[in-house]
């Protein structure tokens, strides 16, 4: 599981298809003196916008339709070689390049004034007259990245669940591809969209995790600011290069007869998170035409990163130096438990400048995953690939089919930790953690889940679950399932129907299932209450604008109240749990509807839309209005219930953001006790996001109710900002938070109201701070009450997703 999280979680932070008639181009880039590979060199086609680069084997693949040709090879450092062929079939040809030195021209500097520092200015320059140029563009990209793990990368087609068999050495190997073909378009001011016209990956990997374009998540270093691990960091170009970076003139070197400064530069400061390495910078136009770079130490996230590089390349079209490729390769040791590594390869041609591109053609979905592009044979491939695979990728392919195609063991699928043990690719059932619980109510209890996924073309969902309580007899089940309708599935059918043991207020519960059954076995501690409801609710959502989704639906449900049936305990026999309270009993016959704003982009993943936050800074608005009435619908209560929540995720500085999150709900008549909106409240010693640390589970509750909960968080800003070497070398991450609220109950719901009540009439408040480390999933929080001081003046929690 930690491979799983970290290598996908980093992987993802991290063309146009020829005739069938083109004839193919290939060979190798050697050094003519050591006969070494030059790897990435740079291949063009004269007066042409086709072009490629080689591989880190120096191998070069390239199709050109039949015709004579002007063949340039280039790579810095050695004398560019140009071959005139004629193209009637397939070619093979090696290209030996020439080292070469050239002594540059004298540099004009300022008295005093770093060599370096004068080019470097220059070079700025030239990047502001660049900008100014480029209106828009269209380019064809094609992308492959691989992730590599001690152990091989066991799958199912259609989720990103893995499981991972035996190690067979310590040394990393590629045990997963993806590769794509994309189209990236660009718009001044910040207009982007990439439209993927093919992919493929191996076998171990779903489709719908092929969306690293290399359009979306290329960092061009002519740009000012640049994102590695969602953090902002100046690029050696940017207008505040000098406060942030120092440089000098490590060599000189040539390509295409033009001279080219090698420039080493670094951080300033140790604690400032940037780059370090060289930049080549031409000495008659200033342009920058390749980097080799690293991450430092205050940028690597958690000083997770044992190596990396950032290579880049830039050539001219049209006048401009655009980028002509982008590769990162890392390496991982998570607390040295387990290691991992990435890299990417992605390569641009046919670049289309300033063309016309309407306004329009920018919408919500920033990338786009075409109907046929999951499509493409082997043919396809081989006839489109810009770049040859290497050895390695070659014999990772072949490894990854083969170990796909044999029957996964049963207890290679099990995770001890996962909610979930796939059977197959599409059908799953409970993880070990879930098979057994434990409450007042139920006793001991068996629990079995069934999960179906993603059939009739990734249309349907459906889980039956199934308990038998020991000491209640009694057995609860539940069926749902969900049919997705539309192009992209954003109209979803929805079926629940159910005889089950439910928790009072569990939608204000954060706190897992294991949980609670172990605090309840081992300290005869219960933070949950219990009531029986049995019914189905039939529902249609859809997405009826690009920013706005409706649905509507109709529940019936019966409400019963539960009782305690077990006092077991591995300890504290001579204790007694609390009484399981009662609740409203009745029967409602509810019509529902709701709405959800969501202003945010979306990527088209080839099976629906999937929302990201980045490059978006609106809130989510989202509200739902039950009904239940006895004349119209033969319910036994009349009431309307309205709910609405706002969230909002605001950046702030660097990598800090806000969060707010806004929770209110209101009544008209009377509101069963079993419905009503409970403060997020958390049990002693825990703690979790957007709850109110102070407070107990179901501690406060109404039928009027507004909630606000605003987090801060710092992650290490404040500790570089504070410069404490110790301090910043923790990587530690700091959050601040505030949290308020009223909550009162209408005199109609006081009177059907079966247990006593907490009202907050007056705003209620409290502060905190939490402290935790990068890599580590634990953090420390501390939190005091500003008023209603009483019981749990101050709190201390852990918060953990193990909880």
């Amino acid at each position: 599981m930690i491979y799983k999280n970290l290598s996908i979680l980093l992987f993802l932070i991290f063309s146009i298809s020829l005739s069938a008639q083109n004839i193919t181009l290939s060979g190798y880039v050697l050094d003519a003196k050591s006969g070494k590979p030059l790897k990435y060199a740079n291949i063009r086609v004269a007066n042409t916008t086709l072009g490629t680069a080689a591989n880190a084997e120096g191998k070069f693949i390239m199709q050109v339709p039949q015709g004579s040709y002007k063949i340039i090879v280039s790579y810095l450092g050695y004398k560019s070689d140009s071959v005139t062929i004629k193209v009637v079939a397939d070619k093979k040809f090696d290209c030996n390049l020439l080292p070469v030195s050239i002594k540059l021209n004298e540099i004009t500097v300022l008295p005093k004034e770093n060599p370096a520092l004068a080019v470097i200015k220059r070079a700025i320059n030239i990047k502001h007259d660049r900008s100014s140029k480029i209106n828009s563009y269209k380019v064809n990209v094609y992308t492959k990245g691989s992730i590599k793990t001690t152990k091989d990368i066991l799958s199912s087609n259609n989720s990103v669940g893995v499981s991972f068999g035996e190690s067979d050495t310590s040394k990393l190997k590629i045990s997963g591809i993806i590769e794509n073909e994309s189209i990236s378009y660009f718009k001044k001011t910040d207009n982007k969209k990439e439209v993927i016209i093919a992919r493929k990956q191996s076998s171990n990997f779903p489709p719908t995790i092929n969306i690293v374009t290399g359009g979306r998540i290329i960092q061009n270093f002519y740009d000012d600011d640049l994102q590695f691990f969602n953090q902002p960091l100046p690029g050696p170009l940017s207008d505040n290069a000098f406060r942030h970076y120092f440089y000098y003139i490590l060599d000189t070197l040539a390509q295409d007869n033009a001279n080219i400064f090698k420039i080493y530069f670094a951080p300033i400061s140790g604690s400032d998170p940037g780059f370090y390495g060289d930049i080549y910078i031409t000495d008659k136009t200033f342009n920058l035409v390749k980097l080799v770079v690293h991450l430092n130490k205050a940028a690597n996230p958690g000083g997770l990163l044992t190596k990396n590089t950032i290579f880049q390349q830039f050539d001219k079209f049209d006048g401009i130096y655009m980028p002509v490729d982008y590769r990162i390769f890392a390496d991982a040791d998570y607390l040295s438990l387990t290691k991992f590594g990435f890299s990417l390869n992605t390569i641009m041609r046919n670049y289309k400048i300033n063309l016309p591109i309407n306004d329009d053609f920018f919408d919500k979905a920033v990338v786009t995953v075409l109907p046929d592009a999951d499509k493409k044979d082997s043919s396809y491939w081989e006839s489109t690939v810009p770049t040859p695979y290497t050895v390695e990728e070659t014999a990772a392919y072949k490894r990854i089919d083969s170990l796909e195609t044999v029957r996964t063991a049963f207890w290679q699928r099990i995770h001890v930790l996962a909610r979930s043990t796939k059977l197959n690719d599409n059908i799953s059932i409970s993880g070990p953690l879930q098979i057994y619980y434990f409450n007042r109510v139920s006793g001991n209890a068996l629990n079995l889940q069934i999960y179906a996924k993603n059939y009739l073309d990734n249309r349907l969902n459906t889980s039956l679950n199934f308990s038998y309580g020991f000491a209640d007899k009694k057995f609860s089940w539940r069926y749902k399932s969900d049919y997705y309708l539309g192009k992209y599935r954003t109209s979803v059918i929805s079926f629940d129907i159910y005889n089950k043991i439910a928790d009072i207020f569990g939608a204000s519960d954060d706190y897992n299932l294991f949980t609670s059954t172990i605090l309840s076995l081992l300290t005869k501690f219960e933070f949950r209450d219990y009531f029986y409801k049995k019914g189905f609710k039939i529902s249609l959502t859809s997405e009826v604008l690009p920013i706005l989704q409706l649905g509507i639906g109709f529940v019936n449900r019966s409400d019963y109240s539960a009782i305690n049936n077990s006092d077991f305990s591995f300890f504290k026999g001579d204790n007694t749990y609390s009484i399981n309270p009662p609740i409203f009993d009745t029967k409602i016959y509810g019509i529902t509807t709701n709405f959800t704003l969501d202003f945010r982009n979306y990527i088209e993943d080839g099976y629906s839309r999937r929302r990201t936050w980045r490059g978006n800074a609106l809130p989510i608005i989202s509200g739902d209005f039950y009904f239940s009435n006895k004349s119209i619908l033969h319910s036994s209560i009349d009431f309307e219930l309205y709910r609405a929540n706002i969230y909002w995720l605001i950046p702030t500085f660097k990598t800090a953001h806000l969060q707010l999150n806004l929770n209110g709900i209101y009544s008209h008549n009377a509101i069963p006790y079993q419905m009503m909106y409970a403060l997020h409240g958390n049990i002693r010693s825990g703690s979790k996001n957007f709850t109110f640390r102070t407070l107990r589970i179901g501690e406060v509750f109404g039928d009027r109710v507004l909630a606000i909960n605003l987090e801060h968080n710092f992650n290490d800003e404040l500790f570089r900002i504070l410069k404490i070497p110790f301090l910043t070398d923790l990587r530690l991450k700091f959050k601040v938070y505030v949290n308020a609220a009223l909550s009162n109950i209408s005199a109609d719901s006081k009177s059907i109201l079966p247990r006593s009540f907490n009202s907050l009439v007056h705003p209620f408040y409290e502060v905190g701070f939490g402290i935790g480390q990068a890599l580590l999933p634990i953090g420390f929080e501390f939190t005091w009450k500003l008023n209603y001081r009483n019981e749990n003046n101050f709190a201390f929690g852990i918060n953990t997703f193990v909880f």
